[in-house]
């Protein structure tokens, strides 16, 4: 039994559609005014706004689609040969009856194949027993065991009559079920044809007597052949089962509906619960004769008349069986084949005709239900959904990580909350992955955790943004098991689109309704830990002024204005984990089957821009080794620009040249002859490609240290040092791998290094170690930018504290107070950071009554200049 809809008692779909549109406006204008009154940034607004359009959306119309849903299913299930489905709904609008009359044509098929399926056995077994019978006979007859006198001959012949009797009766039955079997009306004496009838019967051989009562005077409309076929298969089969030497009585006349006949016999009659059985192909005892489909001929001739044929009680008193056939007296027009049809819809038999073979079942490929490469398709091809996916449980989980992130995140700097809530978000998502166990997935999880760290050791937001970032991809990558750049691309672009592709399934997880239902037990829980939490703490802080310190350091304060903005980033998180935790539970198949690109016929086609490129790498190392070796003299003269500005302005330029290189490799590994000679030639110029593609890293990271030793040291110029250096750590990668035949492992290889390349660039505390070299470069030259040391994070500050004079300290660390290590951030726990930590103490160590504004300008100057 289907569980009940909001909107299942609407008779109409436009009425639904109408109230769905309603509902889902209304709410999201309420979200949106509401946080728009309490200050929630648009932002903000926006994205939870939507998400709770869509969620009450999927969860009213839950009901509208199943049955659609149920009826494509059924239908594939159908064209596969198993009729048993049904659609459960409770439905009462359009879809509703749809699902109604689609579930009676299942059960009319379900019984057309089910009666088909016994006719073919049926048949087959009534067919057999005369063959054998025959059979043995003529074998015996071959094989001389019996003498082929006329006894003999005369039982074959009987049993090959058997056969041509049932054949007959068959193909009767199949033209009268089929509805070609037009009748011919005509006046009949109904008399006369009795009379003939009952001849034809006796010269069978039956061995009783037929007393025919029929007004002479009675004349009927009817089709004399097709009557008179009904009345010699009811004489027959009261003959059959008529004691011998008793009388079969036959009585007939009119009436206000028609006229009738009656046949009644002394045999042991018919049971009323076989009374309608024996109108069954062979539902009668064919030992006795008959073919046992005589009766069925016989209902059917009555039917196309417009008339019955059934049995009767018999007269109290007497013992045998009562058969009544009554017609109208105008029988329809000659297209009575016309009512045929309707009566065989309403009483379902199956027709003689053969029955087509199902259609064979669709390829897997091919989803039933959909159009064949529309969107549908293509999400049920690239990501289907597994039957069973938990539900309750995953968005429990994400419900509580978007609590803590309400409770948590309000007001707090980058620190212990935002990293909680983000490894709180992971393991929600991993605990439920579907390749939880596999080992990639794994590793990428815990570099997803490291690069998370950062969050609670450094204040340097641009580093930790790029770490949170990496953190992102790298899970991502890891819980879709990619193994190419397309398949990473798609790993991250399933975030976003399971917040859609997961609505059905967030629609069944959160019914509360139906017998196998945890989620009122679940709310229940809930909501009496609340009780209880709230009822005690409160006790506990009245009574306990250091309890009541704990309290108001781990509670956050809420006024109307902040529960509203709590409950947004409650919203947003909790959305955010829950499609997370959905791409990880069910993740799209991100890499389809590679196939081998058509080799290119000619080997120059690929080699030759190889190898020119080749030729352009060693004319720019050329150009940089006579730079080298000319000195900065030779390279003023001739290029009109400084050594440093020489080694700036190329640097961006190398980078690309380094990224497109991989490129290059690409291609021609992809588009290269398959030969050995091929092999060879590719391996030597990708080779040489590469070799010289280091030799341009090394000069890149050359570059920039020259730059840095003459213009200072910053964040941005260590990080594109980083990234540089990683690139070529890519390109040896690259070089191993095509020794070794593993092209596939490179991008894989290519992800976890560059995680490891930026936990490397966060565990040197990257604004410290720009102090520290910036400072160093003071020492040797005199010169030092106090103010770009002062835009640093508060991870420079004990470096500047224990490396500068007490009044440069003092400068440089002024306004560092105000903006990152004020009171309120100190006080907050969840805002917790050891880099503002450490910062906090070399910063209260200083003095700052030492110097003044206008010092610090003249100061800024001086250390400027020379020195």
């Amino acid at each position: 039994m289907a569980d009940p809809r909001p909107l299942d008692p609407v008779r109409s779909i436009k009425t639904k559609l109408g109230l769905l549109v309603a509902v889902s406006v209304v709410a999201a204008g309420l979200l949106v005014a509401l946080g728009s009154a309490s200050g929630v940034p648009w932002w903000l607004t926006l994205p939870v706004s939507v998400a709770l359009a869509l969620g009450l959306t999927q969860l009213l119309a839950a009901g509208m689609t199943a049955p659609l849903r149920q009826m494509t299913d059924a239908a594939g299930a159908m064209s596969r040969g198993d009729y048993s489905v049904r659609v459960h709904t409770l439905a009462t609008d359009e879809v509703g009856r749809l699902a109604a009359a689609f579930n009676a044509m299942a059960a009319d098929l379900s019984d057309l194949d089910r009666e088909r399926r016994d006719l073919v056995a049926t048949v087959s077994h009534e067919l057999r027993t005369p063959l054998t019978a025959m059979t043995a006979l003529l074998e015996n007859l071959a094989d001389g065991v019996v003498p082929a006198d006329a006894e003999q001959l005369g039982r074959a012949l009987a049993q090959a009559e058997r056969l041509r009797d049932l054949v007959a009766d068959l193909l009767e039955l199949s033209r009268l079920e089929a509805g070609v079997a037009a009748l011919d009306v005509r006046d009949v004496e109904l008399a006369a044809l009795v009379a003939a009838a009952t001849e034809e019967v006796r010269a069978a051989g039956r061995t009783v007597e037929y007393d025919a009562r029929v007004p002479a005077a009675l004349d009927v409309r009817a089709d004399p052949a097709r009557l008179r076929q009904v009345l010699v298969n009811v004489l027959d089969n009261a003959g059959r089962h008529a004691p011998a030497r008793t009388a079969v009585r036959i009585d007939a006349g009119e009436d206000d509906r028609g006229w009738w006949l009656e046949v009644a016999d002394a045999g042991p009659g018919v049971a009323p619960e076989q009374r309608e059985r024996v109108f069954e192909r062979f539902g009668t005892d064919a030992a006795g004769g008959g073919t046992g489909v005589g009766l069925a001929i016989a209902r059917w001739a009555a039917q196309l008349h417009g008339g019955t044929l059934r049995f009767l009680d018999p007269v109290p008193g007497e013992p045998g069986a009562r058969l009544r056939l009554a017609l109208p007296a105008i029988p329809p027009s000659p297209r009575g084949e016309k009512r045929g049809d309707e009566q065989r819809r309403q009483e379902k038999p199956v027709a003689m005709t053969q029955t087509p073979p199902p259609p064979s079942p669709p390829p897997p490929s091919a989803p039933t239900g959909g159009v064949s490469g529309g969107p549908t398709d293509l999400v049920r091809r690239r990501w289907p959904e597994r039957p069973g996916l938990p539900g309750p449980r995953v968005v429990l989980g994400a419900a509580l990580v978007g609590l803590l992130a309400g409770a948590t995140l309000l007001d707090t700097w980058p620190g212990l909350a935002w990293a909680l809530v983000l490894w709180a978000a992971g393991a929600a998502a991993l605990v439920t992955a579907r390749h939880r166990r596999d080992p990639f997935t794994l590793l990428c999880s815990v570099l997803a955790a490291l690069l998370v760290l950062p969050l609670v050791l450094l204040d340097t937001t641009p580093v930790i943004g790029l770490c949170v970032l990496a953190a992102a991809a790298v899970f991502l990558v890891g819980t879709a098991r990619g193994r190419s750049v397309p398949g990473f691309v798609l790993s991250w672009a399933a975030w976003p689109l399971s917040a859609l592709r997961g609505l059905p399934w967030l629609g069944r997880s959160v019914r509360i309704s139906g017998s196998s239902s945890v989620a009122p037990a679940v709310v229940r829980t809930i909501a009496w830990s609340v009780l209880g939490i709230a009822v005690f703490g409160l006790l506990f802080a009245s009574a306990d002024a250091l309890f009541a310190s704990w309290v108001d350091a781990v509670v956050p304060d809420l006024t109307f204005g902040s529960a509203v903005l709590r409950g947004f980033i409650a919203a947003g998180v909790g959305g955010l984990t829950l499609a997370g935790a959905y791409a990880a539970l069910n993740p799209p198949r991100v890499e389809t089957e590679r196939t081998e690109a058509p080799a290119l016929r000619n080997r120059f086609e690929w080699l030759a821009p190889v190898l020119l490129v080749d030729a352009v790498f060693v004319a720019f190392l050329a150009a940089q080794a006579t730079a080298a070796f000319g000195g900065h003299a030779y390279l003023e003269r001739t290029t009109g620009v400084t050594y440093a500005d020489y080694v700036h302005q190329g640097f961006g330029q190398l980078t690309v040249a380094t990224g497109l290189t991989l490129v290059v490799v690409a291609v021609a590994a992809r588009y290269a002859g398959r030969s050995p000679a091929d092999r060879r030639w590719l391996r030597a110029s990708l080779g040489l490609l590469c070799l010289l593609t280091l030799v341009v890293v090394a000069s890149a990271l050359y570059r920039m240290h020259v730059y840095q030793e003459a213009y200072g040291f910053t964040r941005l110029r260590l990080v594109v040092d980083v990234f540089e250096g990683w690139l070529g750590v890519v390109v040896i990668l690259v070089m191993v791998c095509g020794l070794l035949g593993r092209g596939t492992w490179i991008p894989r290889l290519g992800l976890v290094t560059g995680a490891v390349a930026l936990l490397g660039l966060a565990a040197i505390n990257p604004d410290a170690w720009v102090a520290e070299q910036n400072i160093d470069r003071f020492e040797a030259s005199g010169r030092l930018d106090l103010t770009y040391l002062g835009a640093l994070s508060a991870d420079a500050a004990p470096v500047i504290v224990d490396r500068l004079p007490e009044e440069a300290a003092v400068c440089v660390l002024a306004d560092l107070p105000d903006e990152q290590l004020s009171a309120a951030i100190r006080e907050d726990l969840w805002s917790w950071n050891l880099g503002r930590q450490r910062a906090e103490a070399s910063v209260d160590a200083l003095d700052p009554a030492r110097v003044d504004g206008q010092g610090c300008g003249n100061l800024v100057e001086s250390y400027a200049r020379d020195r």
